[in-house]
């Protein structure tokens, strides 16, 4: 189908334009979203308002301090496209990310949340939004190899009279979100040209980086899950066990929950590098059979209402190589360190240099960082994208900070892997699980 094709199936399938120009002549529907009060989470007769996850203050707080660090940065307006920042400022919660879909955060005013038209309807059961600021685009621009959905979202902005006020200072886009394409950029450049589109710097991911007493609670929570997933891959281990079977029962648990803590689906899949592909991280699984005195490691989250809790550890059934042994001590004694010196105030480069310095006595080194902030995840990741804590990274702790500690130690054909999810309190820190720090003997 060529450009011209678009508009040729009828009256039914043409665009609404009726008052889609831009100016003094818009139409009746941009002067009532200039004019109508921003609305208040909760306030709204949908599914979604009646069911939020947090209240409605801290809703408020959440955007409130998304503008006030746009006003450091000089932005006059924010364009969200990571699910998980859309989830954590609006509520909506689905899988419809692997279509553009973009959460527009003006200066002040209504916030406005573009998605396919498919899941417009969706967006008012899970998100506090009225049905005014969630707008679907047509299906037609789904997919197609000469237009973008976001083509037409930006002539929607116009409509929505978003543009011109916006125009002052630059637009703050989320340049390194996975779910925003080099095309879904190129549409909005050449849609809006009045804009000037400058990196936002993870704005809204450093946010997130502290968590509130009720995002605490819910990670206590996905920790419940951790724990029974864990317990899952640990029960069903054994020789001639296959990977898949063990993978099967991880996802069974990691869905079932524990007790009130129902399971949410996690944004990485269960990974479990076996004998001596367990020198090498991030690997999944297959038909392959456990067999005799070889270790897997098992890395994993527990999730709840999208909130993640990492956690990996090292089994083996039978007995442990000696060198898998020395690793266990070294290990654990430098996670030991790196929890003790763990408290508000401290720089994450002292927590790499006090995890640095007990391999180095061991002779041994760990390239890679120790670990990093989590909270919400969506598919690929379970991180933050923010803080890490390496020799690089000089961030200051604070409390309600969460991190995965990953002391991954991958050596020339075998592996070790012993990680923990953390909070940092008030007066230090403290694990979310509580599995031994040893390699698990099946």
């Amino acid at each position: 189908m060529n450009e011209g094709e678009l508009f040729s199936a009828g009256d039914q399938a043409r665009p609404e334009l009726a008052g889609m120009r831009p100016g003094s002549d818009q139409g009746r529907a941009s002067q009532d979203v200039r004019s109508r009060p921003e609305p208040r989470p909760g306030d709204v007769d949908t599914i979604g308002s009646r069911s939020l996850t947090f209240s409605p203050e801290e809703y408020l707080g959440r955007i409130a301090a998304v503008r006030g660090r746009m006003s450091d940065q000089g932005l006059s307006a924010l364009i969200v496209t990571d699910p998980a920042n859309i989830y954590y400022l609006t509520g909506y919660n689905a899988w419809s990310f692997y279509t553009p879909q973009l959460l527009f955060v003006p200066a002040s005013g209504p916030l406005t949340l573009f998605l396919r038209d498919m899941d417009a309807h969706g967006a008012t059961h899970t998100s506090w939004l009225p049905p005014e600021d969630i707008v679907g685009y047509p299906e037609r621009y789904v997919q197609r190899p000469h237009i973008h959905p976001f083509d037409w979202v930006a002539f929607a902005l116009r409509q929505r009279w978003e543009v011109a006020r916006a125009s002052a200072t630059p637009v703050g886009v989320e340049m390194d979100s996975h779910f925003f394409s080099p095309r879904a950029f190129r549409a909005l450049v050449n849609g809006v040209p009045e804009w000037r589109l400058v990196d936002s710097f993870e704005l809204v991911n450093w946010i997130r980086a502290i968590k509130s007493a009720d995002e605490v609670a819910i990670m206590r929570s996905a920790a419940e899950v951790t724990t029974a997933a864990m317990d899952a891959a640990l029960g069903t281990l054994g020789v001639g066990i296959g990977q898949h079977e063990v993978a099967s029962a991880i996802a069974a648990a990691q869905a079932r929950g524990r007790g009130r803590a129902w399971g949410d689906y996690p944004a990485i899949v269960p990974m479990l590098p076996t004998g001596e592909s367990a020198d090498t991280p991030h690997l999944t699984w297959s038909d392959r059979r456990f067999v005799a005195d070889e270790a897997v490691s098992v890395e994993l989250a527990g999730v709840h209402r999208r909130y993640h809790v990492p956690l990996a550890r090292t089994a083996v059934v039978g007995r442990p190589r000696q060198e898998l042994v020395r690793l266990e001590g070294v290990v654990a004694e430098a996670l030991a360190a790196v929890l003790e010196a763990a408290a508000p105030g401290t720089a994450t480069a002292e927590l790499a240099r006090t995890w640095n310095r007990i391999l180095a006595v061991a002779g041994l080194e760990k390239p890679s960082r120790l670990g990093y902030s989590i909270g919400i995840g969506y598919p690929p990741d379970w991180g933050e994208r923010t803080i890490s804590i390496r020799t690089e990274d000089e961030q200051v702790l604070e409390a309600g900070m969460t991190f995965h500690l990953i002391c991954g130690m991958w050596m020339n054909g075998y592996g070790y892997e012993l990680s923990e999810s953390i909070l940092v309190t008030d007066t230090g820190c403290e694990a979310f699980t509580s599995f031994p720090r040893e390699i698990i003997r099946l």
